[in-house]
């Protein structure tokens, strides 16, 4: 490998909104995640809604309140 082209590798945490911190290495620094593998659905097991501009409070109130059965 050639000197002196190469950005500098260095250690770094990724960080979940869910409160987990993971230690990794990257060139770019800190990262923060929505979603990682202790809050992720297929790791766990359970069910979580991630609410993306609302669009979960949309859909209950179009879809939710309906008692018509």
């Amino acid at each position: 490998m050639k000197t002196g082209i190469h950005p500098e590798y260095k250690p770094a945490q990724v960080i979940c909104s869910c409160g987990a911190i993971l230690e990794t290495r990257t060139t770019v620094g800190d990262i923060r995640v929505e979603i990682c593998s202790v809050c992720h659905p297929f790791y766990t097991g359970k069910q979580r809604l991630v609410d993306t501009a609302g669009r979960v409070e949309r859909f209950k109130r179009k879809y939710g309140s309906s008692s018509s059965s």
